[in-house]
């Protein structure tokens, strides 16, 4: 059976408490050998880093989601750099800006939104100063807001890699964000009958520059998604079909590609034996 990793998964989320063994017992079955769940906040930072130390087979990343930023201190490096001390955390992230929630969506001002822009650009700001500082990879969060997270990353193009997750961009961004020594990766969402963009966007992308990942809860793929059942890494097999698909390999050649990028990008997880 072909391996493959959940690069991006939310395990601490509140559906997965009551049974978290059986869903890492599935991902096994699966050929889910290994799972990055990721901070999006300090308290699922915090849960994160507790999770990689009861399961082998997880690590985590740390980090302050945009969506999050209100209640966000001022300065969110300092706690930040306390949990990326532990062995099994291997990125800061899920960071990034979001401008689906605009205040003025909800009866703001446009004084608002700019506030609430410039408040998620400080913070991410700061967590890729951190990464730097830190040698750590980031994974990044991209909503309605593209062309100011690739502004944004400009000074930081050759002392920070990043990977775009659950990238679903024209094909043009993909060879903008490859030049950028980044990495895409992509959910369920590649298994939608809608999803022929980010069918087009994974075409783009040679073998080695992108990984896969769940998202889970979220993003639930086919055929899992008729039934409204929860998404879990067990899950990654069936993105991994239309991947493979899509790139016209077999499911050995994908898996040997997509964990070697993991391996790659997530520099501090070791190297699975041989």
């Amino acid at each position: 059976m072909p391996i493959f990793y959940d690069t991006h998964a939310h395990l601490d989320d509140g559906s997965f408490r009551r049974d978290l063994p059986e869903v890492l017992q599935r991902a096994g079955g699966a050929g889910i050998e290994r799972i990055i769940t990721i901070g999006v906040d300090e308290e699922s930072s915090r849960a994160a880093v507790k999770l990689a130390e009861a399961h082998p087979q997880v690590y985590a990343a740390v980090g302050w989601h945009p969506n999050h930023a209100a209640e966000a201190p001022a300065e969110v490096r300092p706690v930040l750099r306390e949990l990326a001390q532990h062995p099994k955390v291997v990125a800061i992230g899920e960071i990034g800006l979001d401008y689906k929630y605009l205040p003025s969506l909800q009866g703001g001002t446009p004084e608002d939104d700019a506030r609430h822009k410039e408040r998620q650009a400080q913070l991410f700001a700061q967590q890729m100063e951190l990464a730097v500082e830190l040698g750590l990879p980031i994974v990044v969060h991209q909503r309605f807001s593209m062309a100011d997270i690739l502004a944004q990353m400009q000074p930081f193009v050759g002392r920070l890699r990043a990977v775009f997750h659950c990238f679903s961009e024209a094909p043009e961004l993909v060879k903008r964000i490859l030049d950028m020594n980044c990495l895409v990766s992509y959910t369920g969402i590649l298994t939608y009958k809608n999803g022929q963009n980010v069918r087009e966007s994974l075409a783009a992308a040679p073998l080695g520059s992108f990984m896969l990942e769940t998202d889970c809860p979220y993003m639930t793929p086919e055929p899992w998604r008729k039934s409204a059942r929860r998404c879990e890494p067990a899950f990654v097999a069936d993105i991994a079909a239309v991947a493979a698909q899509v790139k016209g390999c077999s499911l050995a050649e994908l898996s040997a590609a997509t964990c070697a990028a993991a391996c790659r990008f997530f520099h501090k997880m070791p190297a699975p034996e041989a």
